[in-house]
């Protein structure tokens, strides 16, 4: 359990919170880049801790990110006339360009000088693989930029969805470091999801239902190493790293594509799960690519022209109790991705965290709480660099392996966690 103000602390992320401040220490995903696919395309509404934004992509192919609404009269920009290297709102002409500078005001003489002293708060907004990245804080310490893998390996190698998750962030984040659901929730989806199933791994997860948890502290976060029982005189181990503050992966199945995810605060009640499927050494097959665009995998079923899923809160996920009693779904909810997303959003837009009952098998969850915590505590208090921003950080990759019981995990895969350019992953 976790005390009220504890929760509150890592909860919220809006301007001036503590937790806010720490995102905004990090280049972050802002959207796809699929959502601005060509110069002077319409321009999309952003919300991102709490701030409201418009984003568009200039004659000249630059990305802005900046305040939605006008300067002039508070209108919203996402009504604006992409044309001319910049954004023109439709009430007044006021036009601004990419680093949200005003640069017509058309009611004023033409001598006037007036526009130069009006600009909107922007932000950077930078493509990196299939994302659209931002940086949020202070620009005298904008970090480097990101090295994720996913978003570096060739784009045949890479495929990237995102989705709109109604809880707040770290909820969803502690998810994707719960290994120990995956044998329940997800079991029906080891034998029949096209990302997943035909892995030798899913038999060691199937057979031990009481995996044993250890945590190793990185410099940019943990791996979260799950033990189950295998052979005689060896264990299956799945590693999970997790980068602060909010990128996760799960670790590799077989040759299927490794899988992981960003959970991006909207708000304190809303958040973005992009999800990412790559694969180090090969392009995705038609097959592999085809079945995450249906929404298998980590990734979902989205309502046409928009990021909220086809089965929400509203229809009940379209949970199907005959499946349920058939065992072709543990919860009857159709999905990996939704399984996971009912569950979370089923707990309320902020868990009540004073109620809850932990157990051994949540210790990565208890571990990232008390780093997420000492970080905002030593950032807001001393000005610390928080885990995760240097981009070295961002160098691990997710593994499955069989060791002999004697072996410690991280000793043994201290090249299987981290990226080798070329390498293929370490699986089972």
């Amino acid at each position: 359990m976790l005390r009220k103000d504890i929760n509150e602390l890592l909860t919220q992320t809006g301007p001036g919170t503590a937790m806010g401040e720490l995102f905004r220490q990090y280049w972050m995903p802002a959207m796809l880049a699929e959502e601005l696919p060509e110069n002077d395309c319409p321009p999309v509404r952003v919300k991102l801790l709490s701030e409201r934004m418009v984003a568009f992509r200039d004659s000249e192919g630059r990305y802005g990110l900046m305040d939605e609404f006008c300067a002039h009269r508070g209108a919203s920009l996402w009504f604006g006339r992409n044309e001319g290297s910049g954004l023109r709102c439709p009430y007044h002409g006021w036009k601004y360009d990419v680093t949200g500078q005003c640069i017509e005001v058309p009611s004023e003489a033409d001598n006037s000088s007036f526009c130069e002293n009006v600009k909107l708060t922007s932000y950077p907004l930078v493509k990196i693989g299939d994302l659209l990245w931002t940086y949020m804080g202070d620009p005298a310490k904008k970090p480097p930029l990101p090295e994720f893998e996913f978003a570096h390996v060739p784009a045949e190698q890479t495929y990237t969805s995102k989705r709109v998750q109604q809880c707040n962030w770290l909820q969803a984040f502690e998810g994707g470091i719960d290994s120990s659901h995956v044998t329940f929730l997800h079991s029906g989806g080891l034998k029949t999801d096209p990302l997943f199933k035909g892995a030798k791994g899913n038999e060691y997860n199937m057979k031990d239902t009481k995996p044993f948890f250890e945590v190793a502290d990185t410099e940019g976060g943990l791996f979260v190493g799950a033990r189950r029982n295998a052979e005689d005189g060896t264990y299956y181990w799945r590693i999970t790293p997790w980068v602060m503050p909010n990128f996760t992966m799960v670790p590799p199945r077989g040759d299927h594509p490794v899988h992981g995810h960003f959970w991006v605060p909207i708000d304190d009640e809303n958040c973005w799960a992009y999800s990412f499927d790559y694969h180090p050494v090969r392009a995705l097959t038609e097959a592999e690519r085809q079945a995450m665009i249906d929404g298998h995998g980590v990734h979902s079923k989205n309502i046409p022209g928009t990021y909220r899923t086809a089965a929400n809160m509203d229809n009940d996920y379209l949970i199907d109790r005959e499946a349920q009693k058939r065992g072709e779904t543990y919860s009857g909810v159709a999905g990996i991705a939704m399984q996971d997303a009912s569950l979370q959003e089923s707990m309320g837009p902020i868990v009540d965290r004073t109620k809850e009952r932990l157990v051994p098998a949540d210790s990565g969850i208890i571990k990232a709480r008390q780093k997420l915590r000492k970080a905002v505590v030593a950032l807001r208090d001393e000005g610390v660099t928080p885990p995760g921003v240097n981009p070295e950080h961002h160098k691990v990759r997710s593994a499955a392996i069989v060791l002999p019981q004697a072996e410690s995990f991280l000793d043994a895969c201290r090249d299987a966690v981290t990226v080798q350019p070329g390498v293929r992953q370490t699986t089972v």
